[in-house]
């Protein structure tokens, strides 16, 4: 019986062969584009994982700061962890991960290898027993026999030794310390938070206290936050009652007024790629709009093979009363038109495995990925078979119901009938597919213009043609230096600097001024510059004035006009003014500019002039910077012999900021374009259906005169008016969602009304003319070809 089912169902595919390839074909790229989605969405959501033991890990984040001096940031004080598992009850295990700024190239023999794409860490032993991060090669009990140790991955093995053992090899730092290899680890999976090339024992950032500065030792220094710190609890423990306690530990070993203010949050290391450390659900957003996405595809892609199946089911309701008559029952006629539907799906589904194959390299290109097709995964198959199943279901339960209920006796009269009720429900389900596309175009407008505000928008500063490197060696020299690079071809100006104005992280609250209520936490950017860079990035004063490089420079102060308002300072210039231990005198104020994302508010910064930083800044022209470059390149060599000389322009650090935006935007407006490519693939094989049930009704109008344009008015009025009310309800719906949207930037556009005419207008434009291609050639067709059987 089975097989005759199939038997069946593959005929009725071939003897429908143009409607079999609509419904094949939506199935396919539905089934495609929404796997990709999901597999994007399940790799999002299987960040840390697949560590055993992560839902027991919290990352620390500290919150200092109150009201709109409130920083909430990823780091914690060094000392924390000690203390955590000396005196909190209920913590198992802890790690602290430390960022290595120290070295730029690695030697061994005669190769030169600069700092790989993940980076360089000092680490606690413990991070092994903590994470499952696979060591190869070495102890996890002891990790870093000795201070001289290192712990590389696979791939960084591969690259310095090739083939050859890579324990025990020895390599070179900056020219200056040796290190030993004691292990090798496993490559980092691509949906760990954490990754690294090498790591270091962090007894190396212990040992850079020398025990004569303000903090003495590692253990002591707790007003810098800087240790990514991880906190391993028993599973009956409350995370909320270990920051509690270790916020009290810190108000015991942090002096100052401000320590009353801060207090730590744990975050589980699950929503550590997903969330900010406050628990707001940024990147989660992401996630959750395209997951939305893949299903409203998915339910395009169903809404077509639905329409398509009922609306042909008169020309079957013969076929179905002939089968009844002979005594074929009702549920196995509902197991024949299952079957049909999971024949379509067998097909889409082969094509759809072939399609992915093809499209992944494509695929990870645009979503900066590296995500795999594996067919042995179960996870893959899992994702699979939810999908397939779930969509299978949505498209074949009720045109089988349908096609199995008819009465045979109308049907075989010519008097069958489907009724009002399955008419309103497909154009309802039409609606619903409009609805759906409408609501994606306008996303994908307003996100569009959101990217191209960030990146048109003024920051106040001139960004452009800037490129930047940090000295080393030429940074004593800088000056003489500058002198001699600035009549250079292309060179057009240079400064220097100890932060990127893109992204200045250093924060303090060391600060005091006249009038500073006590008890107070001020929060405050210091930036150290030099006397050339208001002028070179075109900065604006807003009263008093700039760096001349003088002296007494050293202890003056340029404050942004955030700090002097949430300050409260009034007429700032000459008035006193302490940051990090050093008194002075404000000098002027500088126009606000956008230091960090635009996601995030501009807020407090102060300028310290220092009469040659570690960062130079060059602005050159789009023609001529590769002279520019190359006599860069000359005075490297000169004064760093034996190093890479490594620059990036600034619109790479901004371009960095919303990477994940851009490709977020990018898929989007490829999704919504095959979504409207879906739907209409549907809309063409219902005017085809109408227009061949019609095929009479057009040849007699066409007798009594009827013109072509009288015919596809006929034929697409109908469909029209559906998209119409599609748009009614899609324009409120798609506002509300990218209105939330958009609330996750501080500076953003306004949704302006003509996105919403502009979506409509496309929308019933591509509808009109895939409507009219299968109009006009019904209309074209000679009456009397139509009408001979009458």
């Amino acid at each position: 019986m089975i097989r005759n089912y199939f038997k069946t169902a593959w005929r009725n595919i071939l003897n429908n062969k143009f409607y079999s390839a609509i419904n094949i074909i939506g199935l396919t790229v539905g089934l495609t584009i929404g796997l990709l989605i999901l597999l994007w969405v399940n790799d999002e959501l299987s960040f840390d994982r697949f560590n055993t033991k992560a839902d027991h890990i919290y990352e620390v984040s500290s919150q200092l700061g109150t009201g709109s001096s409130k920083q909430i940031w990823n780091n914690a004080p060094a000392p924390l962890v000690n203390y955590a598992l000396r005196e909190v009850p209920g913590v198992q295990n802890a790690a602290r991960i430390v960022t290595d700024r120290d070295y730029v190239v690695f030697r061994y023999k005669d190769k030169v290898f600069e700092i790989g794409k993940n980076g360089n860490f000092f680490v606690d032993p413990s991070i092994f027993k903590m994470f499952d991060f696979k060591l190869i090669e070495g102890s996890i009990d002891h990790p870093f026999p000795n201070i001289q140790s290192i712990i590389i991955t696979e791939r960084t093995a591969k690259k310095y030794f090739g083939d050859a053992e890579a324990i025990g090899k020895v390599i070179r730092a900056d020219n200056k310390d040796n290190y030993t290899v004691a292990g090798v680890m496993a490559d980092f999976p691509e949906n760990s938070t954490i990754k690294a090339d090498i790591f270091f024992s962090m007894e190396i950032r212990r040992n850079q206290y020398y025990g004569n500065g303000t903090f003495k030792t590692m253990d002591q220094d707790w007003d810098n936050y800087y240790a990514v710190t991880f906190l391993q609890l028993q599973p009956d423990v409350s995370p909320q009652a270990v920051m509690d306690k270790l916020t009290q530990i810190n108000f015991v070993h942090q002096s100052g007024p401000d320590i009353s203010k801060s207090k730590f949050l744990a975050q589980p290391l699950t929503q550590v790629h997903l969330y900010t450390p406050d628990g707001t659900p940024t990147a989660m957003q992401t996630v959750k709009v395209f997951f939305i996405v893949a299903v409203l595809i998915l339910l395009i892609a169903c809404i077509n093979y639905v329409n398509l199946s009922t609306a042909r089911a008169m020309l079957r309701s013969k076929e179905v009363s002939v089968r009844k008559i002979i005594g074929v029952e009702r549920k196995q006629l509902f197991a024949q038109f299952f079957i049909e539907t999971l024949l379509f799906f067998s097909i889409a589904l082969m094509l759809t495995f072939i399609l992915i194959e093809l499209l992944m390299p494509i695929y990870n290109s645009i979503s900066g990925k590296e995500m795999h097709f594996d067919f042995l995964n179960a996870d893959v198959w899992k994702l699979i078979c939810i999908t397939t199943i779930a969509t299978l279901l949505a498209s074949s339960v009720y045109p089988a119901l349908l096609l199995s209920s008819f009465k045979p006796i109308n049907a075989l009269k010519g008097k069958m009938s489907l009724g009002v009720g399955n008419t309103t429900f497909r154009k309802v389900l039409v609606v619903c597919q409009f609805i759906f596309s409408v609501g994606l175009i306008i996303g994908t407008l307003i996100i569009s213009g959101q990217l191209k505000y960030m990146r048109e928008k003024n920051l106040g500063y001139d960004k452009s043609y800037v490129l930047n490197f940090n000295m080393r060696g030429m940074q004593p020299n800088f000056e003489g230096i500058r002198a001699h690079l600035i009549n250079q071809p292309g060179i057009l100006d240079i400064a220097s600097s100890n932060d990127n104005i893109a992204s200045a992280n250093n924060t303090t609250s060391d600060d005091d001024w006249t009038g500073k209520q006590p008890n107070t936490s001020f929060l405050i950017h210091p930036i150290n510059i030099d006397k050339y860079y208001l002028s070179f990035f075109k900065l604006k004063m807003a009263e008093g004035a700039g760096f001349t490089g003088i002296a007494s420079d050293s202890t003056h102060f340029i404050l942004n006009e955030t700090a002097v308002r949430e300050s409260g300072i009034k007429d700032p210039v000459g008035k006193s003014f302490t940051v990090n231990f050093i008194k002075g005198t404000i000098i002027g104020v500088i126009k606000d500019f956008h230091f960090a994302s635009l996601k995030q508010r501009i807020e407090p910064a102060v300028f310290i002039y220092h009469r040659s930083c570690n960062k130079m800044l060059v602005r050159t022209t789009g023609k001529e910077a590769p002279k520019a470059i190359g006599a860069l390149q000359a005075s490297w060599e000169k004064y760093n012999p034996g190093f890479p000389f490594d620059y990036k322009f600034m619109d790479e650090y901004y371009d960095r900021m919303y990477k994940s935006d851009t490709r977020s935007g990018t898929l989007f407006s490829i999704f919504t374009a095959i979504a409207i490519m879906i739907s209409c693939l549907g809309l063409f094989g219902l005017t085809t259906y109408t227009a061949q049930v019609k095929v009479k009704e057009i040849g007699i109008r066409k007798v009594l005169g009827a013109g072509i344009a009288d015919i596809v008015t006929m034929l697409s009025k109908d469909f029209l008016k559906l998209i119409a009310i599609s748009l009614v309800i899609a324009f409120p719906v798609a506002w509300y969602m990218m209105n939330r949207w958009l609330q996750d930037y501080t500076y953003r556009i306004s949704i302006q009304w003509w996105v919403f005419v502009l979506a409509g207008a496309a929308t019933i434009l591509v509808a009109f003319i895939t409507i009219s291609f299968r109009a006009v050639k019904a209309a074209l067709m000679n009456p009397v070809k139509s009408l001979r059987s009458e």
